[in-house]
């Protein structure tokens, strides 16, 4: 399973084009810039033309207008908002938290975790200042999925691996809010 992972596209995400081919394409936030519902569906009708078959994505802290949503109606079947829950795709098991949202309850058995934050000290560095967050870094380690999809961090766009845990920071604009970089592809099973 092929994953295409991008975070921090602050409404620009229409000038994201040539996109590589993936079965799940997983957004970490911040879709938009102010958190109008105007920005929210315009993403959305982006996001549900994209020709990936599956499809996810999680509220970060510019997506005002979806902070406190139990869900998105009338989204296709394939368009997952994981707003404090999870979906299992192929066997593996995806579970997303909306920003600033407990992370107790990550199940034990998550395959890939997505948040907007990052965990403290892993890639979460910007304007000098880390981001992360604690108690999210301790349960990653409690639960240890494969992977930790998430942005927030404009500077620290990166992958490291930390106990078997592949931590990616996939912010695509940097602290000028220039989009200067492109998703990334993860292949599962590998």
């Amino acid at each position: 399973m092929k994953i295409l992972h991008l975070s921090d596209t602050h409404g620009l995400h229409h000038r994201l084009d040539d996109m590589p081919e993936a079965d799940v394409i997983v957004h970490s936030g911040d879709i938009s810039n102010s958190g109008t519902e105007e920005e929210v569906l315009d993403f959305l009708n982006w996001f549900i033309g994209l020709p990936y078959p599956h499809k996810i994505f999680v509220t970060g802290n510019h997506d005002l207008c979806l902070w406190e949503a139990e869900g998105i109606e009338d989204l296709p079947g394939n368009i997952h908002f994981l707003q404090d829950r999870g979906v299992e795709i192929g066997g593996v098991k995806f579970f997303g938290i909306a920003y600033n949202h407990s992370e107790a309850m990550i199940p034990a058995d998550t395959d890939i975790v997505v948040t907007h934050e990052p965990p403290v000290m892993i890639l979460d560095q910007s304007s000098g200042i880390h981001w992360g967050n604690a108690p999210l870094r301790n349960r990653i380690f409690e639960v240890s999925p494969k992977y930790h999809l998430f942005g927030h961090a404009h500077q620290d766009y990166g992958t490291v691996e930390q106990e078997g845990i592949v931590f990616s920071n996939a912010a695509l604009l940097d602290d000028m809010n220039r989009l200067v970089r492109m998703p990334r592809l993860f292949s599962w099973g590998t």
